[in-house]
Order: C-alpha cells, then sequence, then structure tokens
C-alpha cells in the first residue's frame, strides 16, 4: 500500500498471472492509492468474503470493513483508482459510470481472454476455458 493512513479497501488479482503482476506492479510505482493490492492465491478469500471462483474470474474489489465483493473487473479498477490522488481519482470516477463501466466491460473481458498474449504475459497466464458440454 502507498499512502498513508488506513486501507480503504482489498483489491485482489490474479498473481499467477505474469500480465495481471505487472499491471499492479505499474499502480504500485504510478499510482498512489490508499488500499490493499492482494493477489487472491496468497487473500484470506472467506475473511474477505471472496470466493475462489470470483479470484480465477475477475479482479475484485472489498471495501474496508466489508465483506464480499463490492466490484468485479472495470468497477473493481474504478474503486481501486478513487481510493488515489485527484487525477487518478477522477479517472477512476468516469470509469465508474455506468455507460463507461458497459463500456469497459467487453475491453476487460478481451483482456482476461487474451492476457497471455499481452506484454509480460506467458502461457501460465491463460485463463482456462470451461470443460465442452458432453453430447449425451
Amino acid at each position: 500500500m502507498t499512502g498513508t493512513g488506513e486501507p480503504r479497501g482489498t483489491f485482489v488479482y490474479d498473481g499467477d498471472c505474469a500480465f495481471c503482476t505487472m499491471c499492479v506492479r505499474f499502480i504500485e510505482r504510478r499510482v498512489p492509492h490508499k488500499a490493499t493490492l492482494v493477489p487472491w492465491q496468497w487473500a484470506d478469500l472467506p475473511a474477505l468474503g471472496l470466493t475462489r471462483e470470483q479470484g480465477t474470474t475477475a479482479v475484485q474489489w472489498v471495501p474496508a470493513g466489508t465483506t464480499g465483493a463490492a466490484g468485479a473487473g472495470p468497477v473493481a479498477i474504478a474503486a481501486l483508482l478513487r481510493t488515489s490522488n485527484p487525477l487518478w481519482r477522477a479517472a477512476g470516477t468516469v470509469l465508474g459510470l455506468r455507460p463507461v463501466t458497459a463500456l469497459a466491460w467487453p475491453v476487460y473481458r478481451w483482456v482476461a481472454a487474451n492476457r497471455h498474449r499481452l506484454p509480460g504475459g506467458t502461457a501460465a497466464c491463460a485463463v482456462p476455458r470451461p470443460p465442452a458440454a458432453s453430447a449425451g
């Protein structure tokens, strides 16, 4: 966590994904924030009110003093940005607007599905596909 004061929430991401970790390192270096950033693999998911499935599906935001995700994907990113300085807070506010969030979800899903192909990504970053339904 950077900045001062108590964390305003916990941002949970996939620590096994090199692309996700690279993005979090960027946040740690460039975005002053008041949040705890933790890979879901190291997080106490039950204490946060999260499931393993939520951790593997999208980044999650859990506000301080609560349990359960208050947002996933771009909603979680917007919440994290709103704990920062005025510039990043403004970006988080815009991202949190319903029309912008609605547009951001398809982009987020595309990035998540292709993160192994993005800078810093490796084959280990690929999101497992659900098993195909058996014909029967």
